[in-house]
């Protein structure tokens, strides 16, 4: 049986939590990972990248000189690529990078980011994330509390006003809803922390 301790909100431990092997104990799938990162960076991509070919560039409506007897190369318009101030050819265009992933793919590549943090101790689950007010200090000193240093990820299923906005000053720290983490955002983060009920979460999603 795989198993964490649990903590309250102040680093006193509570009990010893039992985790779903299935999804927190199984051997890390790095191709699935590699795939399933590769995805979710390419959707980051926004695509709005583009330049004007020959038929968008303003002017050129009539024939530069005549085909022959110049002496120059004939040319039939000034929009033509090889003409300064002329269309680009072969430029980017607006575009989706979207990369197709299967679901069960994309569970595959979760419960193996959630297992790689379990089997190096990178994962502290807590009851419950609460504050009273809005203040950076209340976050620096909870994870001061539950001795969690470096890059880290939170991630609770009630995420308030309280918890979001005390954290957003902190450089190093991440709040994210359970149902919006992502491979990438986990494996971006040294330190996963997770509440009880964002662990129950992923128990029922990824079963």
């Amino acid at each position: 049986m795989l198993k964490v301790t649990l903590l309250n909100q102040t680093g006193s431990k509570v009990k010893d939590l039992n985790l779903n092997e299935e999804i927190f104990g199984i051997e890390p799938n790095q191709q699935v990972v590699y795939d399933v990162v590769n995805a979710q960076r390419a959707a980051m991509r926004q695509g709005t990248h583009d330049t004007l070919n020959r038929s968008e560039v303003r002017g050129g409506g009539r024939k530069p000189w005549k085909q022959k007897g110049t002496g120059h190369a004939r040319q039939g318009s000034i929009n033509a690529p090889q003409w300064r101030h002329g269309g680009v050819a072969f430029g980017p265009t607006p575009r989706s990078y979207e990369v197709k992933v299967n679901r069960k793919v994309r569970q595959l590549g979760l419960k193996s980011a959630l297992s790689f943090k379990v089997a190096n101790n990178l994962l502290t689950v807590v009851e419950d994330i609460k504050f009273d007010s809005i203040k950076t200090k209340n976050v620096s000193d909870f994870l001061k509390d539950i001795k969690v240093e470096g890059k880290t990820m939170v991630i609770v299923t009630d995420l308030t006003a309280e918890v979001c906005l005390s954290a957003r000053n902190l450089a190093n720290v991440f709040v994210c809803p359970a149902d919006h983490a992502s491979v990438f955002d986990i494996l971006s983060y040294k330190n996963l922390v997770m509440t009880e009920a964002a662990v129950k979460y992923f128990e029922e999603v990824l079963a």
